[in-house]
């Protein structure tokens, strides 16, 4: 736990410099364009291809890539740089495909739900999609070989570059320069990802159709938690969904712009400790140690459900001055700030459980348990719309939010249940 925590450490200040960047986003979103039924379109579309990227680039993110590249690489190094480029160019063939399919139900449902049509954000969502992917990708195969340090730098500087564009072009654009300025930030993060790890493979990875055997386990692997992930993904959908349905134009955006700054400590979890858990937990996997998988499980959680605790608890003490100081700006003004102060709490009081459901993931995983991850999104999903369906009545924004923190630690629960049994299962 020790090199986990000093690795997870070191990564900090490069992680502070992208959270910065990406947090500016909202916040200048919010400045820029408030909150209205053309906003509602652009957050609503964001979740839709956010469900959409959990079918390519999130198989990616902390997966089981990481395990089977590592046992790879062990066994024949040179082999690395085709393996790579086969997972590449299979990647880029489905999730053009994909971009197609979901560009076209994103429009129509944009269409149904806000009574907006706004098929100029659809084409650069689409294309946003594959880029996406491909960052994600090289970035994978670094937090792999633990240079974990290129990737939030790139992702730094593609932050910078969005900003830039949408500034550039957001009175020719409209709202409609958001997604644009997100592609090409997306864009520039991935050219610098793939070039470093083309220096860590020994060559940059070229795309191709071929098929090793490596490529059919990882598949397996992966399918599992495409579907997972997929079905975890329509959490934020649906949410979107009822409260742009339920709640007064423009609740949609509050609830999203309230989320991400509320759920702001677990993103940095993600950033700086979720990537070095998941290579050392699958580095003692490989090793066939599962005491020291559950060891290293346990210790993490010690740290950090206590630490997210007591982040919520001071976030939730400042959050009037800071949503005010985040959001009381432009045209979002005070009044959608206060709103969004209102909404936070609700969305604090997840936060471990939201932390300790990660962490938990990430040990399945390292484990290639896989195949629980559709089970248990089946859970978090039914569990979140039924939530959502019973409090946003009463508690309008803040039941949707309420409803998300309750389904986290639902879900963390079966997460432990589920590894403990795995890890004896292993053990005996």
């Amino acid at each position: 736990m020790k090199g986990i925590a000093r690795t997870s450490l070191g990564l900090l200040p490069p992680q502070l410099v992208l959270r910065a960047g990406e947090a500016a986003l909202p916040l200048l979103f919010a400045a820029w364009f408030g909150h209205s039924e053309a906003t509602d379109a652009f957050t609503l579309l964001w979740a839709i291809f956010g469900l959409a990227g959990a079918l390519v680039f999130s198989a990616f993110q902390d997966s089981a890539l990481a395990p089977v590249l590592i046992g790879l690489a062990a066994r024949d190094a040179a082999a690395a740089p085709r393996f790579v480029g086969a997972v590449l160019g299979h990647t880029l063939a489905g999730g053009a495909a994909l971009a197609v399919v979901c560009g076209a139900a994103a429009a129509i449902a944009v269409r149904a739900t806000t009574g907006a049509a706004w098929p100029e954000m659809v084409l650069p969502f689409a294309a946003l999609l594959v880029v996406t992917a491909v960052r994600t990708l090289h970035a994978a195969v670094l937090n792999a070989f633990e240079r974990y340090r290129v990737v939030p730098v790139a992702s730094a500087v593609g932050a910078a570059v969005a900003i830039a564009v949408v500034a550039l072009l957001r009175r020719a654009l409209g709202v409609a320069a958001a997604p644009v300025g997100l592609l090409a930030g997306e864009a520039a993060a991935a050219l610098i990802v793939r070039v470093a790890a083309g220096a860590v493979l020994g060559a940059v990875p070229r795309p191709s159709l071929a098929r090793p055997t490596e490529l059919g386990a990882l598949g397996r692997l992966l399918g599992s938690e495409v579907a997972g992930n997929a079905i975890g993904r329509l959490n934020p959908v649906v949410d979107q969904l009822v409260a742009a349905a339920a709640v007064a134009s423009g609740g949609a955006t509050l609830l999203r712009y309230s989320g991400d700054l509320a759920l702001l400590p677990t993103s940095l979890l993600q950033a700086a400790l979720l990537s070095v858990l998941l290579s050392r937990l699958a580095q003692s996997a490989e090793a066939g140690d599962v005491a020291a998988v559950a060891r290293t499980v346990r210790r993490t959680l010690l740290v950090v459900v206590p630490l997210l605790s007591l982040a919520a608890a001071l976030l939730y003490v400042v959050r009037r001055p800071l949503f005010a100081l985040a959001f009381a700006h432009g045209a979002m003004g005070e009044a959608g700030a206060a709103q969004m102060a209102d909404v936070a709490p609700a969305f604090l009081v997840g936060v471990p459980a939201f932390g300790a459901l990660l962490v938990l993931a990430r040990a399945h995983v390292a484990l290639r348990n896989s195949r629980i991850l559709p089970r248990v999104a089946v859970v978090s999903a039914t569990t979140n719309l039924a939530l959502d369906l019973v409090l946003v009545g009463p508690l309008g924004l803040s039941g949707v939010a309420l409803a998300t923190s309750l389904t986290s630690a639902v879900v963390a629960m079966v997460f432990a249940v589920a590894l403990v049994r795995r890890l004896g299962a292993l053990s005996s």
